[in-house]
């Protein structure tokens, strides 16, 4: 977004210290502080959508507080001991700070949601519902292995697609856009973005990640590598993969992995998934520069 962008997410970053000190309680103020901001990219699609406004800020710094709470308490439920390089709260205060931060993060950004149009406010409040939904299918999920495909990118667009969808549609409304068109794109970026993280975690390594690599297999987490792999193998092998799901794996199965994703082009067929997505969420907002640069550079991502 280059230096103008910086300014208007230094805006969304104000507005989301002063909400929080709002509360009134400054151990919750001081933790938030602690926070490590991210790419504040639901921030970003917003003010690229409806410009620097002070509403369009505000609104950034809602759904941002949203994302920030989603995490503080997925870390509780992965028992995550870093989050983007850093102690996590939850590591360093408690599982039972780390909640009731979330619980106030949330609720405060709830609470400013009321002062916006009720469509919008509505558009994300039924997000944080799907939201939450697509938190308890990926925890179900990850108690046995999953080979569905179209369940797996179901989740990942309940727990990662819809608030960037909202966050898309909401602006577009803001700005009086085309909410539906910006929706779809949104969506597609928010579960498009999410397979290139899986790839990631099989691909990068832990320096680059700020957290251990090839973690989400053993956290249960089925990725479409995963399944792609699986479907690819023999029965004993395919059992093998199995086998290994939610466990910690020795390096000897680690490269076992990799080895048959690279013979399968598991990979490749994942990114070319995302790919599929990107193309048609481009097609949706075709002529808009800033928002097909999101995708451009999302995709590089990969390496």
């Amino acid at each position: 977004m280059g230096d103008g962008g910086a300014a208007m997410i230094g805006a969304v970053e104000r507005q989301m210290v002063q909400m929080i000190d709002e509360v009134g309680y400054p151990y919750a103020s001081e933790l938030f502080g602690k926070l490590k901001g991210g790419k504040r990219l639901r921030a970003k699609l917003i003010m690229m959508i409806a410009g620097s406004g002070e509403e369009a800020a505000r609104l950034g710094a809602v759904i941002e507080l949203i994302h920030a709470a989603s995490l503080l308490h997925d870390d509780v439920i992965d028992d995550a001991a870093l989050r983007r390089g850093v102690p996590s709260v939850n590591a360093t205060e408690g599982s039972k700070q780390a909640v009731m931060l979330g619980d106030i993060l949330y609720s405060k950004a709830f609470s400013e949601l009321t002062r916006f149009d009720a469509a919008i406010a509505k558009t994300v409040a039924d997000a944080v519902t799907s939201l939450s939904v697509g938190e308890m299918m990926d925890v179900q999920m990850a108690s046995s292995f999953n080979e569905d495909e179209e369940r797996y990118l179901q989740m990942l667009y309940l727990k990662t697609g819809v608030l960037i969808e909202a966050a898309a549609k909401s602006a577009a409304m803001l700005a009086g856009k085309d909410a539906q068109a910006h929706a779809l794109y949104g969506k597609n970026l928010g579960i498009a973005f999410q397979i290139i993280d899986d790839i990631l975690d099989i691909v990068s390594d832990e320096a680059t990640l700020g957290k251990p690599a090839m973690n989400d297999y053993a956290e249960g987490k089925c990725t479409l590598p995963y399944i792609y792999l699986y479907r690819a193998l023999d029965g004993a092998q395919a059992q093998r993969l199995k086998a290994m799901h939610a466990q910690r794996v020795s390096p000897e199965q680690t490269a076992w992995i990799k080895a048959g994703m690279q013979k399968y082009g598991t990979v490749e067929a994942s990114y070319e998934r995302a790919r599929a997505l990107s193309e048609e969420a481009l097609a949706a907002i075709r002529g808009d520069t800033a928002l097909e640069q999101v995708i451009d550079s999302m995709m590089q991502r990969r390496f």
